[in-house]
């Protein structure tokens, strides 16, 4: 869904759509189930700016995008790479302003404020970008399939939380690691 600064000139856009499996890409790692619901309003901002130069005035035409939305996602296991499902579930209040706006060519200090203004380009923003990006804040760092997952044996490869393995398991000085390659090539 586009929303562009043309259709917010008219008056705001208030939204309450589905996205299906598919509608979103989140990469290789994270896949949907089932439906996204996202709803929201979009409005318009225009803020004048006083210009480096004596008099001058610009008006920044931003855009305030907030909504709720809520799904599920499948992200794998931190451990055993087993498929997990995850709800997600948020709330955002976002600035978008014009790309190449804020860039004057010289460098200065940004404030908090300022790290929090995303920018659009082409006239609009993509509502499936926003809720990519936060769908993606909102997943844990780590993502277990349970508290006591065992993961993989480093070794084999092989599932611990459902088979065993006979790999030697004693840690291996990394300094004695040349040695033990070493023995390997003098088998012949």
């Amino acid at each position: 869904m586009l929303i562009t600064v043309a259709d917010l000139e008219r008056e705001p856009i208030e939204f309450a759509t589905v996205f299906e499996p598919g509608a979103i890409e989140y990469g290789e790692e994270v896949s949907q189930k089932g439906e996204l619901k996202a709803d929201g309003r979009a409005d318009l901002i225009e803020e004048t700016h006083i210009g480096e130069t004596r008099g001058s005035r610009q008006v920044i035409q931003d855009i305030r995008l907030r909504a709720d939305y809520s799904g599920r996602v499948e992200v794998a296991c931190a451990r055993c790479l087993e498929p997990v499902v995850q709800s997600v579930a948020g709330k955002f209040d976002l600035i978008f302003r014009p790309l190449g706006v804020d860039a004057d060519g010289s460098e200065h200090a940004i404030s908090t404020s300022e790290t929090e203004i995303g920018y659009y380009q082409n006239g609009g923003l993509v509502l499936e970008d926003v809720l990519r990006e936060q769908v993606l804040l909102s997943l844990p760092v780590r993502t277990l399939c349970r508290e006591d997952c065992k993961g993989l044996c480093p070794r084999c490869g092989r599932d611990l939380n459902s088979e065993t393995c006979d790999c030697d398991t004693t840690p291996v000085d990394p300094r004695w690691a040349a040695l033990s390659d070493l023995a390997s090539r003098i088998k012949t």
